[in-house]
């Protein structure tokens, strides 16, 4: 973490979607590097999500309460601001709620990313940016290969037609506006981050396998389980975030070198059935039940969906540092320690991980 220190220390930092599960963890790693943080997202869902709970507003230089589709307000945020470093994690970050709502998925994945691009095109000093998408941007024609940087972007539901068109926006700003062999001139140093399913604790979203166990749980009830064989690349919210943080110095320190799209996941042979996370987060908590649930009229989920981790490894020299069943094991502790406040669990958790 020292390293990280010297280089986020004072720096000033736009973070979009910092009320969210991811968001709000990002926002504590940085608070503890001494960086000034002005964050951008819609305000909280309710009392109990993460970002309420760690009182997020005190650990902010400015939280504004703003939409990622409202371009004008975006931009003079950012460009009032003047940050060193942008890391854009605002979206509608949900499978199943794209099928009810596509437009607004469109909207916000698509143009929201689109404004952020335009906002930094108009930001008149240097600035490292960092665009987070998703693992599911890939035309996942489930043959049990890990996807590479390179392969076919695409998308069967919205949500993942949403991000893999928000790809090819950002790409096509790095080509029109920030190519890095032109840096000196626009000094922007952009890179795209697909993370895998990404588990820890504080996550309170609907249809996500963890906190539904974890409702189910404080519920007394069982959690139904829609698809027990689809195989994720779990991974604990921290080996992203520590891969954002670290991109983010290297493209800082060596402008035009690292620019581009990176998978963040576990090693190809640490992946998950989403019945054996289940299983695992039980044991560990201690307590909870499931039962799988038939759905014959369900809206279409990849059954499996790898990612090759290899590019991201080489350029930080790193490899995962929990795995699957550690990150499993992290996040039932979080949720079934109900004494001690999530400030300090999750900050436990931050020092104990770096």
């Amino acid at each position: 973490m020292q390293q990280l220190l010297s280089a986020f220390k004072g720096k000033k930092v736009f973070l979009t979607g910092h009320t969210g599960f991811k968001g709000a963890w990002l926002l504590q790693i940085l608070h503890l590097l001494g960086a000034q943080v002005k964050g951008y997202a819609l305000a909280p869902e309710s009392t109990h999500d993460l970002y309420s709970q760690i009182n997020g507003d005190t650990l902010c230089y400015a939280s504004v309460i703003g939409d990622i589709r409202n371009a004008a307000l975006l931009q003079g945020e950012m460009i009032r601001f003047e940050p060193d470093f942008v890391f854009h994690l605002a979206a509608q970050p949900l499978v199943r709620r794209s099928y009810n709502e596509p437009v607004y998925t469109f909207d916000v994945n698509v143009m929201g990313t689109l404004h952020v691009l335009e906002a930094l095109r108009h930001l008149q000093k240097p600035c490292v940016a960092l665009m987070i998408t998703t693992d599911k941007v890939y035309e996942n024609n489930e043959t049990g290969i890990a996807f590479k940087e390179e392969d076919k972007l695409g998308g069967h539901d919205p949500y993942s037609a949403s991000k893999a068109a928000a790809e090819i926006v950002i790409s096509s700003y790095m080509q029109s506006y920030f190519p890095p062999e032109k840096f000196q001139e626009h000094q922007k140093s952009i890179a795209a981050l697909r993370a895998g399913n990404v588990i820890g604790g504080g996550d309170d979203a609907a249809d996500r396998i963890i906190p539904d166990i974890v409702r189910a749980i404080e519920a007394g009830e069982a959690v139904k389980i829609r698809n027990p064989k689809a195989i994720r690349p779990w991974q604990h919210v921290l080996e992203p975030l520590c891969c954002y943080l670290e991109l983010a110095q290297l493209l800082h320190k060596h402008p035009g070198q690292y620019e581009g799209a990176y998978n963040i996941g576990p090693d190809k042979n640490d992946m998950l059935e989403v019945l054996e996370v289940t299983e695992h987060f039980i044991r560990c908590f201690g307590k909870g039940k499931y039962e799988i649930e038939h759905q014959p009229h369900a809206p279409h989920e990849a059954g499996q969906l790898m990612l090759d981790n290899t590019k991201i490894s080489r350029t930080l020299g790193r490899t995962p540092r929990w795995t699957a069943q550690q990150a499993i094991q992290k996040t039932a502790e979080w949720y079934a320690d109900k004494t001690t406040p999530a400030l300090e669990k999750c900050k436990q958790q931050i020092l104990s991980f770096y």
